[in-house]
């Protein structure tokens, strides 16, 4: 059994949004107070967050 984890770190965001890492972490510092958390001097984006935040880009597009 496989445990889905709800933080993402830099490498795992890229994969899921299939970008580049470089791209990630603009995003991360752009939208630092939408769906990423702070623990220690890590970051990570929260998946359900991130998730909300792909949807409401889609519908700001339509």
């Amino acid at each position: 059994m496989q445990i889905e984890s709800i933080l993402l770190n830099v490498e795992e965001t890229a994969s899921y949004l299939h970008i580049g890492k470089t791209k990630t972490r603009e995003l991360f510092k752009k939208y630092d107070r939408v769906f990423v958390i702070h623990i220690g001097n890590r970051s990570y984006a929260h998946k359900v967050l991130l998730d909300k935040w792909l949807l409401a880009q889609v519908k700001l597009t339509k």
